[in-house]
């Protein structure tokens, strides 16, 4: 549900006191804030303003595009992480196929189990 128009936006009054301060100063510092739930006014833009993920600060450089939006929409608390690719299983199907076949295959050096049949091939020929 929007917030009423009758309260008008919220902007936290911290954040809002230190943005006044750096534009009497004239600085461009980052300011880093907790409050993810102030909504942009146009005194921000071109500002950076760090925004608290749950984790660590991200810079956010304000735009006049953002104007109206919320801090925290710019500041992603989840990481995205990819949904499986495609023809992954065929690949997992290979590896473990690879696996198997090496781990039943003998060893390069060893000796054939006794009353086994000669190699095809007749043995080693000198070309």
């Amino acid at each position: 549900m929007a917030r009423s128009l009758k309260k008008g936006p919220f902007i936290d009054p911290k954040l809002m006191g230190k943005i006044t301060a750096l534009r009497a100063s004239g600085e461009k510092k980052v300011i880093k804030t907790w409050a993810r739930r102030s909504i942009i006014p146009p005194e921000f833009v071109s500002y950076t303003i760090a925004v608290h993920n749950g984790n660590k600060f991200i810079p956010v450089y304000v735009t006049e595009n953002m104007v109206g939006h919320k801090l925290g929409e710019f500041a992603p608390t989840r990481t995205f992480r990819k949904h499986g690719a495609v023809g992954k299983e065929e690949d997992k199907k290979k590896r473990t196929e690879t696996v198997t076949t090496v781990a039943s295959a003998p060893a390069a050096g060893a000796a054939p189990a006794a009353g086994a049949a000669p190699a095809a091939g007749g043995g080693t020929t000198k070309t």
